[in-house]
């Protein structure tokens, strides 16, 4: 073994941090860029590529072909967990990493450059179906191995918040999508041709300078130690679902609770404000970009207490709290009250961060060394499939059929009360070693 493998593997505190410093920072920045680019293609998708790649005699036809391919990128994020989650758990977890934001940032400029169906008919919605899958890929694949390039570097007293910064990247990657369609917009009108691509050429951009970090971050002393143990799985992801299914399900069912309801305070309340509420659909975005910028804070905040108050306990509160605060939030939002309709939207993130900041460390925690990227990856993605799928249309159909907002009150709070009793079956490991 080499010297630079020994160190690493049995890093000293002066190697470590620098080494946590920079990994801290690849795993914020870069999974930041990725839900940029993520949330980037879901407003262009509502607002601008019905138009552009699927014209109809009806516009509400053109937008819900245009949403569907935005739904297609959660079918396939599974699919990334498997390919990504396999090679995150062979060889290592900062080159999986690295090929994941290659992908993602190749992908997005293609989106930005795809001729429209005015110049190639449905091919042009064909490929931009088809960037969104690889779109969909490289996301299932990157978010366990940011966790884990932190996570694993990271103190097992500060473990939470460590974790708590790739967590952060998700309301940020959402100030960031929502900021650029806006600078756009001001400069360049959305209906000229360069006007919605260049956010999607800009993510090109920011995506160098996010692979720049990630390349100068060293392999985590953990994955380290299982190569120079020679502890690698042959099959991990096989191995996973064979030997922590449980782990896997928990970490799914435990994610319903976060993840549906961030996409009802994020986008769907857009339209609902906007249609129902006869809202300024510009006002209710600059409430959702504050909501954002809170949202970071209370993210590593959220992250921070769980090192104090464990894991499992802080997410259970975070759970039953979605699961009042459901009820309470659409009840502000009926008053048509301005005030009160800010205030429940930038309150919404906070609460539902208490579930959000720990979560990383809490799912990371749950699987074994050798197959921690493989079975944090599918517990992840899976929820992306059942839940934050689900709450871009369940919502919508709710409204529709009842006109009001108290199933949509009862759906949020159901995925609430699945997240409270799959927590309650987690075993709480904060503090474990991860090299065990």
């Amino acid at each position: 073994m080499g010297a630079a493998v020994a160190k690493a593997a049995h890093p000293t505190r002066q190697f470590i941090r620098p080494q946590l410093l920079r990994a801290a920072i690849a795993s914020s920045l870069g999974s930041t860029l990725v839900w940029y680019d993520v949330f980037l293609y879901g407003i262009a998708a509502s607002l601008v590529l019905g138009d552009r790649f699927f014209p109809s005699t009806s516009p509400f036809v053109s937008t819900v072909t245009a949403l569907a391919t935005y739904l297609v990128g959660f079918a396939a994020r599974p699919l990334g967990a498997v390919l990504f989650g396999h090679l995150g758990d062979r060889i290592g977890r900062r080159a999986t990493l690295i090929a994941t934001l290659w992908l993602m940032g190749v992908a997005t400029v293609l989106v930005g450059l795809v001729p429209t169906y005015a110049q190639i008919g449905i091919v042009g919605g064909i490929l931009l179906t088809l960037l969104r899958i690889v779109q969909g890929a490289a996301a299932g694949g990157q978010w366990a191995g940011s966790v884990l390039l932190s996570v694993e570097w990271a103190d097992r007293r500060w473990r939470g918040l460590a974790g708590s910064l790739t967590q952060l990247a998700m309301p940020a990657g959402l100030l960031l999508a929502l900021g650029g369609v806006q600078l756009s917009a001001h400069f360049l009108s959305t209906s000229s041709y360069w006007g919605w691509r260049l956010p999607f050429l800009l993510g090109g951009v920011l995506v160098v300078a996010g692979l720049y970090v990630r390349i100068g971050t060293s392999e985590t002393p953990v994955f380290t130690r299982l190569l120079d143990a020679a502890n690698i799985e042959w099959a991990p992801v096989a191995r996973t679902i064979a030997r922590q299914w449980p782990e896997v399900a928990l970490s799914a069912l435990a994610r319903v609770g976060q993840e549906a309801p961030f996409y009802l305070f994020t986008v769907f309340v857009v339209t609902y404000a906007t249609n129902a509420l006869k809202f300024q659909q510009s006002d209710v975005l600059k409430f959702v970009m504050i909501a954002a910028a809170v949202s970071v804070a209370t993210t590593a905040f959220w992250g921070f207490e769980s090192d104090r108050l464990g894991r499992r306990r802080l997410y259970l509160l975070g759970a039953a709290a979605m699961l009042a605060w459901s009820f309470l939030y659409w009840s502000l939002l009926d008053q048509r009250v301005p005030v009160l309709v800010f205030g429940a939207i930038v309150l919404a993130l906070p609460i539902h961060d208490m579930q959000h900041g720990p979560q990383a460390a809490l799912i990371a925690e749950n699987f074994t060394a050798r197959l921690r990227y493989s079975g944090a990856s599918l517990g992840y993605n899976l929820a992306a499939l059942i839940a934050g799928g689900p709450a871009l249309v369940v919502p919508m159909a709710l409204l529709n059929a009842f006109h009001r907002s108290l199933p949509i009150a009862i759906y949020s709070a159901g995925c609430a009360a699945i997240s409270l009793g799959a927590a309650a079956l987690l075993r709480d490991r904060s503090g474990r070693d991860l090299s065990q």
